[in-house]
């Protein structure tokens, strides 16, 4: 019979992977060094292939263990949805749902879906990791996710989109700006104004490009933001013109005196947010039902004026 890995030595390659320590990586797996050691090195011996470059006491991933690392990840979720399906029945979305989401969005939707889903599934383990919209569907894509909300998602065969809700997305001005006195800004009269962006990774990002590009606007690359509150800030003190998602803006632009709020003429400034899961998972009707979950937070979102643009 020919070999095929077991679960306890992928789970050490994929810790070994994360922590590229092998006292970390058994502390981890909640087994001693040794027994790590030897069985990741039984893994390597049967692959026939070096997984770990070891060398100045340093450890990094081979090129053959960067190929392989996102198929232990997607074979020991296929081992996990076995276990989702046979407790299919049960009513707590399979026990465990890793859900990735977008930090322009996730910390003001989050407070209004978590009392939802609580109630709803007491006994739901859920663990929530944020981070940029390209890196949470590479997690998605590994396995390492199993479903998440992010903005403006590129549909894909390899993927289940399904929209939760659009919100609009408003300039922000300092108050001493020419621009100012405009209730809604036309495009052509930002031509040569200074642009502020998140960082690339961010559909922001990729937002203001297009906004520079139609309107002639400089785009600052060199004094991009790691999160909308460094925006804000930068935004406030004349640094540039920023563009802010309806949930943040309802959520924290009580905090800044110094910025006024446009409408754009002349280009799309909406964004939509999905809940995005891999096409033909087994566990798509837990997606479904915490999809349908999502839908009733953003009716609570409306009804409090956070998100401006309809499902």
């Amino acid at each position: 019979m020919r070999f095929r890995p077991s679960p306890r030595q992928l789970d050490y390659f994929i810790a070994l992977a994360e922590t590229l320590h092998f006292g970390k990586a058994a502390e981890k797996c909640n087994v001693s060094q040794p027994t790590l050691s030897s069985q990741f090195k039984l893994l390597e011996e049967h692959l026939g292939s070096s997984l770990l470059e070891r060398g100045g006491g340093d450890i990094t991933l081979t090129a053959a263990g960067e190929r392989l690392l996102p198929l232990a990840r997607l074979a020991l979720e296929s081992l996990d949805e076995i276990v989702a399906e046979a407790h299919a029945g049960r009513a707590n979305l399979g026990g465990l749902i890793r859900l990735g989401v977008s930090p322009t969005f996730g910390p003001y939707f989050m407070p209004y879906l978590l009392p939802i889903l609580k109630h709803n599934f007491p006994d739901l383990e859920l663990y929530i990791r944020e981070d940029r919209p390209n890196l949470l569907e590479e997690g998605l894509a590994a396995g390492s996710l199993d479903c998440i909300i992010s903005p403006d998602i590129t549909p894909s065969g390899q993927l289940t989109e399904r929209e939760i809700c659009s919100e609009d997305v408003s300039l922000a001005v300092p108050r001493a700006h020419p621009l100012s006195g405009l209730d809604i800004v036309p495009v052509a009269l930002l031509k040569g104004e200074k642009l502020l962006s998140l960082g690339q990774g961010f559909r922001l990002h990729n937002d203001v490009q297009a906004l520079a590009r139609a309107a002639g606007a400089d785009f600052l690359q060199d004094y991009e933001g790691t999160s909308l509150d460094a925006l804000r800030q930068m935004a406030s003190i004349g640094m540039g013109l920023a563009l802010f998602p309806a949930a943040y803006v309802a959520s924290e632009f009580q905090k800044e005196p110094n910025l006024l709020l446009k409408k754009v003429e002349g280009i799309e400034m909406q964004r939509v947010m999905y809940l995005v899961w891999r096409h033909g998972s087994s566990r798509a009707a837990h997606y479904e039902k915490l999809l349908s979950l999502a839908l009733e937070a953003v009716k609570n979102m409306r009804a409090e004026g956070v998100v401006a643009a309809s499902t």
